[in-house]
């Protein structure tokens, strides 16, 4: 399983930006699959996680009502449309699948069992 990140950049805040992942190996109709971001120092979090078996969604907190994961289904291909950001957005972002459960929450919760590489994501003040 290959999952390839990109999209990331330099945005100023209020800004938005479209992170998109292409999965290569297998389908996305039957894991769940999804963005989870890191600052150095900090722990791996989930923010917007997808079923693709039922288009069920779940958000963090920190990201409701800004961020929005969608998929492609015959580009194979997730995106993270990200909008009003700020500073606090910055860091690194991956994209990880579950290969044997679809539950959204479950994935943004208890982490994927393959990963992307990351992509850097930086918000000016």
């Amino acid at each position: 399983v290959q999952l390839q990140a990109s999209g990331g950049g330099l945005v100023q805040a209020g800004g938005s930006l479209r992170l998109s992942c292409v999965a290569h190996g297998f389908t996305l109709n039957f894991p769940a699959i999804g963005w989870f971001r890191q600052v150095p120092g900090k722990e791996r979090e989930g923010v917007s996680c997808l079923s693709s078996l039922n288009d069920i969604t779940y958000d963090s907190d920190s990201v409701k009502g800004r961020f929005t994961v969608f998929r492609d289904a015959a580009a194979n291909t997730v995106y993270l449309q990200m909008d009003n950001l700020t500073p606090d957005d910055t860091a690194v972002y991956y994209c990880g699948a579950h290969l044997t459960h679809s539950g959204s929450y479950a994935l943004c919760h208890n982490g994927p069992t393959d990963w992307g590489r990351g992509t850097l994501v930086t918000v000016s003040s």
